[in-house]
């Protein structure tokens, strides 16, 4: 029988010194997602800048 049941959470008890901790560390290892992300649409945007200014003739 492969029957799932799903699970609801109605509340979390935390108090609101680690609430702001937990926050912080989170805004914090945002970071280097951040960084890795704008790295790569930065290549792509490259890729692709000289991919359409090869297709117009615009470098010579």
């Amino acid at each position: 029988m492969d029957e799932t049941k799903g699970v609801t959470v109605t509340d979390i008890q935390m108090p609101f010194g680690s609430m702001v901790i937990f926050m912080i560390k989170w805004a914090i290892a945002s970071i280097p997602a951040a960084i890795i992300l704008f790295l790569i649409a930065s290549v792509f945007a490259v890729v692709f800048g000289g991919i359409f200014s090869g297709m117009t003739g615009l470098m010579q």
